[in-house]
């Protein structure tokens, strides 16, 4: 058996060279790792970060007029009505026109019997007889004593009462007769006729039926209304009132035609606006020479607006209503949020147009999300985030 083969001590050097490499092996390992690990974390934190912005789509209000017109209810009305009252109190005697027929001025629709007025006229015709008959003798009685006042069987005292006699006896006469002049006048109404060329649109009288002079006894007899124009009241909102201008057309359209359309003018304004509900009161005329309107129609109105300036509108969804009232969240250049107070000229549905609050360049968040806050940073998605972002209308139009 060969002696075994004994090898060399490994010297101390050699082992202290070969500690400090695995020392130094595993320090790298261990540096590494934690390096490695280090970067994870600031990967991972960065990543939850930008989880963290909230990303948005944007878009700049839309400056083309989407409607350029306003509907509004109406009411038809006739363009003269005149309700009539009897001036003298008596019986109806007879009428001569119902409801719905057309009569011309002064053509007479009923007769009124009145014999206490008829009594009066004849006693006051007597009254005044007698008075002219009394004026008469005492101004023969007169001449003649004047003719004895050269003979002194007169005195000047007598001629002055008799003077005076005589003036007071003219003072009857003449108010006599205007007394009779006054019930002839108003016997004169015992004949009811139409003011103006017109329809009857009302009756509320008939044969036999006590009639009381004056109008705060009861309804109207007749009542007489011209109906070939007619007059069309809106309530425009105060918002809209600068923008309708005298003159300007409107289109109405009635449920009575439902195929048809009829143009209208706005001829006054009540330069008023209504506490209560807050608009203004407009008419508007209408022909109606064919009559084939009816006063008090409804109507639906389409009145014109004349802007000076192109209004601004945006998504209905970019709205927000909270306890700082109406915004709207807006992306400034460096993509932070900037809330702007806006006031609604119009809702028109999917979109509202803006009063005042925004500029056309502005560009707003069209659904903002929950949380949103002043000067949060925010990643804008879509046309918005490079160059110039797309009108509201472009982003429903896409949608659609």
């Amino acid at each position: 058996m060969p002696p075994t083969e004994q090898r060399p001590p490994v010297s101390r050097r050699k082992l202290g060279i070969f500690g400090v490499v695995a020392l130094v092996g595993a320090g790298l390992i261990v540096g590494t790792g934690i390096r490695a690990r280090e970067e994870q974390d600031t990967r991972l934190k960065e990543w939850t970060d930008d989880q963290a912005i909230p990303t948005v789509a944007v878009a700049l209000p839309n400056a083309k007029a989407l409607s350029p017109t306003i509907d509004l209810p109406g009411r038809l009305e006739a363009y003269s009505r005149a309700p009539i009252y009897a001036r003298v109190s008596g019986y109806l005697k007879n009428w001569d026109a119902d409801i719905g027929a057309r009569v011309k001025a002064g053509q007479v629709i009923a007769e009124i019997e009145a014999p206490d007025l008829d009594q009066q006229l004849l006693q006051a015709r007597a009254d005044l007889a007698s008075a002219q008959a009394s004026a008469k003798l005492s101004e023969a009685t007169l001449n003649r004593r004047k003719t004895l006042v050269a003979s002194n069987f007169v005195s000047a005292q007598e001629i002055d009462e008799r003077t005076a006699d005589l003036s007071n006896k003219n003072g009857a006469v003449k108010a006599g007769q205007a007394n009779v002049e006054r019930l002839e006048a108003l016997a004169g109404y015992k004949k009811i006729t139409a003011p103006f060329d017109g329809v009857v649109t009302s009756r509320d009288t008939d044969v036999g039926a006590l009639i009381n002079a004056g109008g705060n006894s009861g309804p109207a007899m007749f009542t007489i209304s011209d109906i070939t124009k007619l007059r069309v009241y809106v309530n425009v909102p105060q918002n809209y009132v600068p923008a309708i201008k005298i003159g300007a057309k409107a289109t109405l359209a009635l449920p009575d035609y439902p195929n048809r359309t009829f143009q209208a003018t706005v001829e006054a304004s009540s330069q008023a606006v209504d506490v209560a509900s807050g608009t203004t009161r407009m008419q508007l005329g209408l022909d109606n020479s064919s009559g084939e309107l009816m006063p008090g129609s409804y109507a639906s109105v389409k009145l014109n607006l004349q802007r000076e300036s192109t209004p601004l509108s945006i998504p209905a969804s970019a709205l927000i209503f909270n306890s700082s009232g109406l915004r709207v969240a807006t992306v400034g250049p460096d993509d932070k949020v900037l809330f702007k107070t806006v006031k609604i000229g119009r809702d028109l549905g999917k979109e509202i147009e803006i009063a005042t609050g925004l500029a056309p360049d502005d560009r707003i968040i069209t659904a903002p999300p929950d949380g949103l806050a002043d000067g949060d940073h925010v990643r804008v998605t879509g046309a918005g985030a490079k160059g110039k972002p797309t009108t509201a209308s472009e982003k429903q139009d896409v949608k659609g």
